[in-house]
């Protein structure tokens, strides 16, 4: 996902996607700690788009049009 993207979405958009994110990370998690998890980047990435989606509602909850 791109910032770009993100930074296209509302807010209501960007917590659902946000909420989806943390029950696929939770869901990842679970895989690999019962060693079923096949794709290991996809921790890596679902990690990072968390993090772009709460800086970029941070930015937009505090007014900056970075």
């Amino acid at each position: 996902m791109k910032a770009s993207d993100v930074r296209a979405k509302s807010a209501d958009e960007l917590n659902d996607e946000l909420a989806s994110l943390k029950k696929e990370q939770f869901n990842l998690r679970f895989q690999k700690a019962t060693g079923q998890l096949e794709k290991t980047s996809r921790v890596k990435q679902v990690r990072r788009d968390i993090a772009r989606i709460k800086t970029i509602a941070a930015e937009k909850s505090a007014g900056k049009k970075a």
